[in-house]
């Protein structure tokens, strides 16, 4: 009789992980040193090839037992990496050992969010970790998401139930797209549109919109956009949704880690006004993704969410003691991806978050700054967050967009792209707290001297 492979967890299961962990940690070394930069070089058809050949076979008759190795080198050869100071494009962030290191306890362990036979500890952890942070943004309770999406999606399914079966969404032109999109999935009416001159959204068009069209509403505001970070005047919004007897959500997912900083957190002033709050760890909490949050302000809205599945959270059961778990999430099987947070929470503290946060977006303004010093370069404007928009001088929106492509396709540099006041601009998003300042000053003369074929 054949042995069965080892299992990742039981009494055997440390010895078993230890050579495939040296195995991993070499091939993601050597991927690394391979790949030389940012990303892979040679553009779509290149990676491709790279990975067809490292797969071969997608289900052999005979096993590799050297597969996780040589998957795994082709995998970090072929990465953008967010960890590299010029992979800068996206709300993409370098995970933080500790947490990548819990990540992998919560894999071994496997335990599964959708009953507490299936995960005892884990779902107490998140009981109580979830608490806190609601509490940490002036809201009651939250729960764990997959990230942004989801928390919008499920923001505007607590508030259509909040109404009765239905609610108007009415956003920021700046608003993330998960918005519109959970209203369309959710059956709802098409949302209002409000103008966002200058990137955020207006109050006037707002107090314009409430007042001429049918409620209800849910007004979703923004702190932190994708395209600039930038942040929609929060206190005025949530004066003007008191004002109309209005349901707020303001999505910041990623603005939101700007709480953990004493320098920054004013920027979120009105964040407790609101009825739900997105939030993204992966984000500016340099978690491994994922790691989303939905934040509530009334604890009870959440019964919306039961179901009753006899084989997980049986009446006499719950009756017992027995923690009934569907209701925090609508997915079933649920990894319990609280653990990595709790972790990097207790290892960092407040101090150790805030200080990670406080050197991004200093670094942002120090980028902005050379941008702004420099005659070959407009610089869009001062960062709010971690995100700095500009383009070279003079320059076409073709131009810019292919000079972005040049250095994707040549592996050399990850820019993002945004297109505000109608022109492109080269996005980065600084969420690297190693990245010096030297790099910054690197990676402005590598576009300046790109030439884009």
């Amino acid at each position: 009789m054949t042995t069965p492979p080892p299992l990742a967890s039981g009494p055997e299961g440390p010895d078993a992980l230890r050579p495939l962990l040296a195995a991993v940690l070499d091939a993601l070394r050597d991927g690394r040193q391979a790949r030389g930069g940012p990303l892979p070089a040679g553009g779509p058809a290149a990676v491709g090839a790279r990975i067809t050949d490292a797969v071969g076979d997608v289900l052999p008759d005979d096993g590799d037992p050297d597969a996780l190795r040589t998957l795994v080198r082709a995998l970090a050869e072929g990465a953008a990496d967010p960890a590299d100071p010029l992979c800068a494009a996206h709300l993409h962030g370098p995970p933080l050992a500790v947490a990548a290191a819990a990540d992998l306890a919560a894999s071994v362990l496997n335990p599964s969010l959708d009953s507490w036979d299936q995960a005892p500890a884990a779902s107490a952890l998140e009981a109580i970790v979830t608490r806190e942070l609601a509490h940490e943004i002036g809201l009651a309770d939250s729960l764990v998401t997959t990230g942004g999406t989801e928390s919008n999606q499920l923001a505007l399914l607590l508030a259509r139930e909040a109404h009765g079966g239905s609610v108007r969404l009415v956003c920021g032109a700046n608003a993330h797209h998960s918005l519109p999109r959970a209203a369309w999935l959710l059956g709802l009416p098409d949302p209002v549109i409000v103008p966002a001159p200058n990137g955020t959204l207006d109050p006037a068009a707002l107090n314009e919109a409430l007042t001429r069209f049918t409620g209800p509403f849910l007004v979703a505001a923004t702190a932190g956009t994708t395209d600039a970070g930038l942040i929609d005047p929060l206190p005025e919004i949530a004066g003007l949704c008191a004002a109309h007897g209005t349901r707020l959500h303001i999505d910041a997912a990623y603005g939101g880690g700007l709480v953990f900083s004493d320098r920054h957190r004013e920027k979120l002033a009105g964040l407790e006004a609101a009825h739900t709050v997105t939030l993204d760890l992966h984000k500016l909490g340099w978690q491994p993704v994922a790691a989303g949050l939905l934040a509530v302000a009334r604890p009870r809205e959440l019964t919306v969410l039961h179901q009753h599945a006899d084989y997980l959270n049986a009446d006499d059961d719950t009756e017992a003691g027995l923690p009934d778990l569907l209701g925090r999430s609508l997915r079933t099987t649920r990894r319990p991806d609280v653990l990595k947070i709790a972790v990097t929470f207790r290892t960092l503290g407040r101090t150790g978050l805030g200080a990670l946060v406080d050197q991004v977006c200093a670094r942002a303004r120090e980028f902005a700054a050379l941008v702004q010093d420099h005659p070959g370069f407009e610089l869009y404007d001062g960062p709010v967050i971690s995100t700095v928009l500009f383009r070279p001088v003079p320059a076409t929106d073709d131009a810019v967009a292919a000079l972005r492509r040049t250095l994707l396709h040549d592996g050399r540099a990850v820019l993002g792209r945004a297109r505000l006041d109608g022109r492109l601009w080269l996005k980065v998003t600084l969420l690297n707290p190693h990245t010096r300042p030297d790099e910054l000053a690197g990676l402005l003369k590598l576009v300046e001297g790109t030439n884009p074929g």
